[in-house]
């Protein structure tokens, strides 16, 4: 739309370009169409809607139509002719259809989201009522009744909300539906064994209080996936999200080094505080127990020389506000790099007090000797040596907790911080549930159910310190460049990195001029992307090799095509470079998969399949190699961004061809099993897992879903024991 809208009226108009504007006019209203189905599906299965549903729907067809009509130019020889309207004679046409659709698609998203979102409430009400009615149950019989009304619902939630965590375009906010789902899929087996027990064993009250701390637990998760569903905090509070060093130390660095362009935009006062808020959390380190000698007396030195360099940055600073001479200016430089470089020292030194305790602890307590020694003891009836190995439990507790709080500190994205939180509160909870399962057990050792409840338990407490391996290793990649938030390349260079002129490296964008050269170009990777991803969705296998390289691909591109209209995750040229890299990279993990078909088919097909897969290679190398060359000054940096954008076309071009020629052949191969398939209807597809391909993770699992339905369907066990 926004091509047409910005079309520039030429008095000569090639055949190529009209077939260019009828193409993206008959693709507007294509994905109108496809749109429509699926609202007018929605506005049938949901009454309450239906109306509103429906008049948007009916608009947004209509707009789609007009848009076509006004873009049907091709044919044509003479467009202005006042026998046909088209998008040359009535551009106010073009621009009120577009107004039009653009309204009426933002008002069936906004019905649609409703929807949903309501789907996810009614099913979480209809989760605690059933939660309720467990919580009183006095009977097996009853119980194993109402678990298993109880798991069918925890399936549909799970279905629910694992599709809105894939929808959720907040990384921050996805971090913590998977945290809250994660919390659902443990607990719902813990509740099991639990009330199990309590059930077996109604007079003892370790069983009781371990019982109410799973309820207690899932409602709070069934709670936080309300509040991040409907954006909304219990009594308006708002979400106050703790600070860590890390984000401290960016937020920090980026006002100083905004002292280049602008020497009046904050206050010292405001540097001052930033400084001392920073330090305040050096002191989760220096006064922890578990941080070594050595790396509390780095802290509190470079602490010490941070302020002193502030100090002097402040000076210099004042007096450039006052006199801006040349050696004023380079005497700020120097002072803004050497603040920088502290802050930088001080965030490796956390880094490596944190993770350094984190990798000690973990190998220190993965022979789970404690846990171990609870289980015998239990079983022995030995209340004496299980008070001794509890206390035991509580102190390993309390280091996991320090080290989780610490870790925070230094996650290096909101995602992992979000992930270090979730970790603290397993252990605090797990913990001391381990502890009243092992009491339980101790006061019935004959008691097979006590045994399994204390297994599910310890389970948990193993699982999570496996996770926190996982995290570990996720942290030193963030830190080290190896990955990060989409928005930032932590490996890409950065003002300072490899200084040796005290000059700041900055950041090339493209002008609009350049924007509007290399325009064409990037609507046609856009129309590209778009016949790739139709091409993706025809396949029946969706985790093919082939087709998670092909959707991979197309994301990409799309990245790059926005890029294009200054728009998007890639916000410098550096940016584009190395995505263009990762691109030609997955073409080539493609070409291998296309060598992998070449073993699956016929002797006839072969030469052909691996005739397009060399031919790809060989593109790819090429886009490396392009990406990869250096480009000094604006004229060769433009000439390297047009050369990427156009290799990255060819090559999306040449994968146009593949998908359709791989699905045939493998058509072929299974003798009329089919790879195609047609669309699913809207209900059914809700319970799938998104292919949104502008979306770089296209899937989320749904939690346990599996396990808990072979789980809710061997309920019958119960009722023998």
């Amino acid at each position: 739309i926004t091509t047409l809208i910005n079309h520039k009226d030429k008095p000569k108009r090639s055949d190529k370009t009209l077939q260019a504007i009828q193409r993206v006019g008959q693709a507007v209203n294509l994905a109108v169409g496809r749109f429509v189905t699926v609202g007018e599906a929605i506005a049938n299965e949901n009454h309450e809607l239906k109306e509103e549903m429906s008049v948007a729907c009916i608009e947004a067809r209509r707009a789609g139509e007009t848009i076509a009509q006004l873009t049907d130019v091709a044919s044509l020889d003479h467009p202005e002719s006042d026998s046909h309207i088209t998008i040359f004679t009535d551009k106010t046409g073009v621009v009120k259809a577009a107004r039009l659709l653009l309204s009426s698609v933002t008002k069936v998203l906004v019905l649609a989201d409703r929807i949903v979102i309501k789907q996810i409430i009614t099913s979480r009400n209809k989760v605690l009522a059933t939660m309720e009615q467990l919580e009183k149950v006095s009977s097996f019989q009853e119980f194993v009744q109402i678990f298993s009304q109880f798991g069918n619902e925890m399936v549909e939630f799970a279905h629910l909300t694992g599709d809105r965590q894939n929808d959720l375009k907040d990384e921050k906010k996805k971090a913590r539906m998977a945290a809250s789902r994660a919390v659902l899929e443990k607990c719902t087996m813990m509740l099991l064994t639990a009330s199990k027990t309590c059930l077996r064993h109604p007079d003892c009250e370790s069983a009781r209080i371990n019982k109410d701390g799973v309820f207690h637990r899932m409602r709070l998760a069934l709670e936080q996936v309300i509040e991040i569903v409907t954006d909304s905090r219990p009594n308006g509070e708002n979400e106050m999200a703790p600070i860590s060093i890390y984000s401290g130390i960016k937020e920090f660095k980026n006002k100083v080094e905004g002292l280049r362009e602008n020497l009046y935009f904050l206050s010292k006062e405001n540097l001052s505080t930033m400084l001392e808020v920073i330090l305040e959390h050096t002191e989760d380190f220096t006064d922890s127990a578990y941080t070594s000698h050595e790396h509390r007396e780095h802290i509190l030195e470079l602490s010490k020389q941070a302020k002193m360099e502030l100090e002097q940055l402040v000076s210099v600073w004042m007096q450039a506000q006052n006199q801006k001479t040349k050696d004023l200016m380079e005497d700020l430089e120097v002072a803004i790099l050497k603040t920088c470089q502290c802050m930088n020292e001080l965030k490796r030194e956390v880094h490596s007090a944190a993770t350094s305790l984190a990798a000690d602890l973990l190998k220190y307590h993965t022979d789970h000797m404690v846990l171990k020694a609870l289980k015998i003891t239990g079983v022995e009836g030995n209340l004496e040596a299980v008070a001794e190995y509890t206390c035991k439990l509580s102190e390993q507790k309390e280091q996991l907790v320090e080290m989780c709080r610490l870790l925070r500190h230094v996650s290096g994205t909101e995602p992992l911080e979000i992930t270090c939180i979730h970790a603290e509160d397993t252990f605090q909870v797990t913990g001391p549930q381990i502890i009243s399962a092992a009491e339980t057990l101790a006061l019935h050792p004959s008691s097979k159910i006590a045994k399994e409840n204390l297994e599910v338990f310890c389970e948990a407490w193993e699982s999570q310190l496996s996770d926190m391996s996982l995290l570990l290793r996720e942290i030193n990649d963030v830190f080290e460049g190896r990955r990060g938030e989409k928005r930032v390349y932590l490996s890409l260079p950065r003002p300072g990195k490899h200084n040796a002129n005290l000059k700041a490296l900055k950041p090339v964008k493209l002008d609009t001029e350049e924007q509007a050269k290399i325009a064409k170009l990037g609507l046609e990777l856009h129309l590209l992307t778009s016949d790739v991803d139709s091409e993706t969705e025809k396949w029946e296998d969706q985790e093919n090799e082939i087709v998670q390289h092909g959707q991979g691909m197309s994301s990409m591109a799309y990245s790059m095509y926005l890029f294009t209209r200054g728009e998007g995750l890639l916000k410098t040229t550096q940016d584009l470079f190395h995505q263009a890299e990762i691109f030609a990279t997955e073409g080539t993990k493609l070409a291998s998969a296309l060598h992998a078909l070449s073993d699956q088919v016929h002797d006839d097909d072969k030469p052909l399949l691996l005739l397009e897969a060399e031919k790809l290679i060989s593109m790819c190398k090429q886009l490396q190699i392009t990406a990869k060359a250096s480009a000094q000054g604006k004229s060769a940096t433009f000439t390297k961004v047009d050369a990427c954008i156009l290799k990255t076309r060819n090559v999306m071009t040449l994968l146009c061809q593949l998908l359709p020629l791989c699905c045939k052949l493998l058509r072929k191969n299974k003798a009329g099993n089919g790879c195609l398939k047609a669309a699913p209807p809207w209900k059914e597809d809700r319970i799938r897992t998104g292919t949104n391909a502008r979306t770089p993770q296209r899937r989320v699992d749904t939690f346990g879903i599996k396990s808990l339905e072979n789980h809710v369907t061997n309920m019958t066990f119960l009722e023998s024991k």
